[in-house]
């Protein structure tokens, strides 16, 4: 199974980002643009996770099929195993752009544990980690299948999408601002100092893929809530 429909009563970022998709997409749109100013798309057309799709998140060969992708050169299932990175949303854009999103309420959700996939497909995740590696020339020996995974591997995503197979993708980190129900941080300092130190880990600085990837930040209180 690759559709996965999620609870309209939780809290933290899975409850954020259902807001903001479903009821204050001009908000996030606009705090996207700012950041990646290069885009075409005039407006970004959510598909995940909405209300009347039981606010379900996708992977696999279903996320791409929601954003109405199909990779012409190398299929997905020959870069990444089954069960692979689960998006918290998903938009589309003029020209084919797409927009995939990992959101984030509180730090702790950053250091995302290593992938526990089988032998066989830990040797997949591990080549693909490693060619992206490569094609942004990151030299070290950290293994990016370990600490902070998570990030690790929507990067390796991005690089699947516009590198391997010219599909205009984004990549968007979208981290909430003083979310009282994750006690999460308040300010953008705390979550940059967060961010630096992930990355110092990780061995990332500038790189091959930077322009297309965005740290955005949202306050909460910004958001439009009706019952």
């Amino acid at each position: 199974m690759s559709r996965f429909p999620q609870p309209s009563d939780s809290y933290g970022s899975l409850r954020d980002i259902q807001i903001l998709v479903n009821q204050d997409p001009v908000l996030l749109n606009k705090k996207i643009k700012e950041k990646l100013t290069n885009i075409r798309s005039d407006k970004i057309d959510w598909v995940s996770p909405l209300e009347d799709d039981d606010f379900s998140e996708y992977r696999d060969e279903a996320f791409l099929e929601r954003l109405g992708i199909k990779p012409a050169k190398i299929p997905l299932n020959s870069f990444w195993p089954a069960r692979g990175s689960q998006w918290d949303a998903l938009g589309k854009g003029k020209n084919k752009e797409v927009f995939l999103v990992e959101a984030k309420a509180n730090i702790p959700e950053m250091v995302s544990p290593p992938t526990g996939a089988s032998e066989k497909s830990l040797a997949k995740i591990r080549k693909a980690l490693l060619d992206t590696k490569n094609y942004l020339k990151i030299r070290n020996d950290i293994d990016w299948a370990k600490q902070f995974y998570q990030y690790t591997n929507r990067l390796a995503h991005l690089y699947f999408l516009r590198i391997l197979n010219k599909i205009p993708a984004y990549l968007v980190f979208l981290y909430f601002l003083d979310d009282t129900s994750v006690d999460g941080p308040k300010t953008i300092a705390e979550w940059e100092a967060a961010i630096t130190v992930m990355k110092k880990y990780l061995g990332i600085s500038r790189h091959r893929l930077e322009r297309f990837v965005a740290d955005v930040f949202i306050d909460v209180k910004e958001l439009t809530v009706t019952d």
